[in-house]
């Protein structure tokens, strides 16, 4: 760190560029850190940093990471550890742009793989972003030598060393549970369960943190859908579990039918304790489907819902660029299929009428050979029972849906009712006069070859891909719209596909491949070398990265405007 320090305080009061000459690594106490990449001006990106410590000083355990979701809670726990340091030690901006600024990609209420915090049998490292200070573009080389020399040890020291162990045993502990009920749904034929006690409402639609107050309704299982569930280090854990099939969420307005879907939707992540949601657990390929007017569809096998469309236009592989509601939703539909989905995940505020329902008095006026939709009442059951795909539907205006269902639980007033006999019963009592529309079987789901040039929308080559926020993608002049691709939670994932498309460019798409293909060789690679092998900072600091699941990514791809299939 002398050197470090003798470095800096020559380039002190020179011009910003001079800041280059820091870039290399240096041994400080009990550690190493390593200056990567340095910002061009001090309103660029800031510096990227690692900071590495052997494991005998950062003196962790070999059962803190044995497994591989223990790994990412540990991990997790340290990025906590570091922003709560971060914070605690005040940084303050020294100067102009981002000058002074140290940060830390933070986790949020999700416990997701991320490249912030890396731990292995040799050394943990922990990978910053600083703004080098400058006024104007001078260098202020006494604050920079202040940030690398007092600030940056002592944040270390409290991260790695100051927190309370029990705390970071808890928080295994909470994951090694999380992790047991996951296996026991997917050993008992489970696609959902929501432990009693949970607090599934938000403090708002823009907030992901529990509500509390008098207004909290915990969750309670009704009896007949209530299991125990044997979890490690504490007793049973009691809850509502959602059986293989097809299940309805009715009840009123307000009474939280879409709150418990929602809930659902995001138990595909681990939570944090105190989140409300740590023990709601759902089947890690539930996707949820919307309508989507407007998006782009390239050759999509939509038949199976859409199909005798006017002109002869082609409904296997379909394409628009301009999508309806009811064909994006069975685009939107098929494409998670294709991609190995198990569960949908539906909410009728959110679909499109025309494709979920059409009522007797309608087939009387338009006649079936008039109609191309085939709606998803006449079809969720032969999903089911041939391609073992369940389904969770949030419904409040069609009783039709109880013919096909296999459980319906009603929310009142936020306290889920088992009324599946009693909507069997109404079924029985009242005749359903609607023809259904389904025919003999579901239809095929069609893996797409994806060509090499959908990528090749570089006019130049040191164009980068980027991101705005947690929805945005701007993948060379191209945008794409993630907003209603509902189970991205952070825009870490946002940014690491971003670099998957790109590295999919230059490395996967061949010509050769289906998408599926392509998305599970990238994913077994990144399971053998690490999510950091997407980043152009491989080897170095991809520290800015949460892994998104396979569904997100091809989402991303086939939203691509510039998507081409064979």
């Amino acid at each position: 760190m002398e050197q470090l320090k003798e470095k800096l305080q020559q380039i002190d009061g020179r011009g910003y560029k001079a800041y280059k000459h820091i870039k290399g690594t240096y041994r400080g106490d009990g550690f190493f850190l390593h200056i990567d990449h340095v910002q061009g001006d001090p309103f660029a990106p800031p510096s990227r940093i690692r900071v590495e410590i052997p494991k005998h000083i950062a003196q962790y355990q070999e059962n803190w990471y044995q497994t591989e979701h223990r790994r990412t809670a540990f991990e997790d726990f340290l990025a906590r550890q570091t922003a709560e340091a971060i914070r605690l030690h005040g940084t303050n901006k020294r100067g102009s742009g981002k000058s002074g600024l140290i940060l830390i990609d933070a986790p949020g209420q999700e416990i997701l793989p991320r490249t912030a915090v890396k731990v292995n049998d040799r050394k943990l490292e922990i990978r910053l972003s600083i703004g080098l200070p400058a006024k104007g573009r001078t260098i202020l080389g006494r604050q920079a030598l202040q940030i690398f020399c007092h600030d940056l040890p002592h944040i270390i020291a409290k991260a790695i060393h100051g927190f309370d162990r029990s705390c970071l045993l808890r928080h295994l502990e909470l994951v090694d549970q999380q992790q047991a009920i996951r296996q026991y749904l997917q050993d008992h034929g489970y696609i959902c369960f929501v432990a009693n006690g949970s607090v599934l409402p938000r403090e708002s639609s823009i907030s992901n943190k529990p509500l509390k107050g008098n207004r909290v309704i915990p969750f309670q299982s009704p009896p007949s859908l209530e299991i125990e569930i044997p979890l490690p280090h504490r007793e049973p854990i009691r809850g509502m579990a959602i059986p293989q099939g097809v299940t309805l969420i009715v009840g009123g307005g307000y009474h939280g039918k879409s709150t418990l879907l929602k809930a659902i939707e995001r138990g595909v992540y681990n939570h944090i304790a105190g989140d409300g949601r740590e023990y709601v657990a759902t089947d890690s390929t539930a996707l949820k489907i919307r309508a989507e007017d407007g998006r782009r569809v390239e050759k999509v096998n939509i038949s199976p819902f859409i199909s005798n469309l006017p002109f002869g236009k082609d409904s296997i592989r379909f394409y628009t660029e301009d999508a309806s509601g009811s064909t994006s939703q069975a685009a939107n539909i098929m494409e998670a299929l294709e991609m190995g989905c198990r569960v949908l995940l539906i909410d009728e505020d959110t679909s499109a009428t025309n494709f979920m329902i059409r009522d007797a008095r309608m087939q009387e006026l338009v006649g079936k050979e008039k109609e191309p939709i085939t709606p998803f009442i006449d079809k969720v059951r032969q999903l089911y029972k041939e391609y073992k795909v369940s389904t969770v539907l949030v419904l409040g205006g069609s009783g039709d849906y109880f013919e096909v269902a296999d459980k319906v639980i009603m929310m009142d007033e936020y306290r889920p009712v088992d009324m599946t006999e009693k909507a069997r019963a109404i079924a029985k009592r009242i005749d359903l006069i609607r023809v259904n529309e389904g025919g003999q079987a579901f239809g095929e789901i069609t893996p797409r070859i994806i060509k090499p040039q959908s990528f090749k929308v570089f006019s130049d080559r040191k164009e980068k891909v980027d991101t705005r926020g947690l929805n945005k993608i701007l993948y060379g002049a191209t945008e794409i719209d993630l907003s209603y691709v509902e189970q991205l939670v952070d825009s870490s994932q946002t940014r690491a596909i971003a670099l998957m498309m790109r590295y999919i460019s230059n490395h996967l798409a061949d010509g050769s491949l289906s998408l599926s293909s392509i998305i599970d060789r990238l994913y077994k690679k990144i399971l053998e070398e690490g999510l950091e092998v997407i980043s152009p900072y491989f080897g170095k600091h991809p520290g800015d990265l949460a892994f998104p699941r396979k569904f997100e990514l091809a989402a991303a791809i086939n939203r691509l405007r510039t998507l081409q299939v064979r």
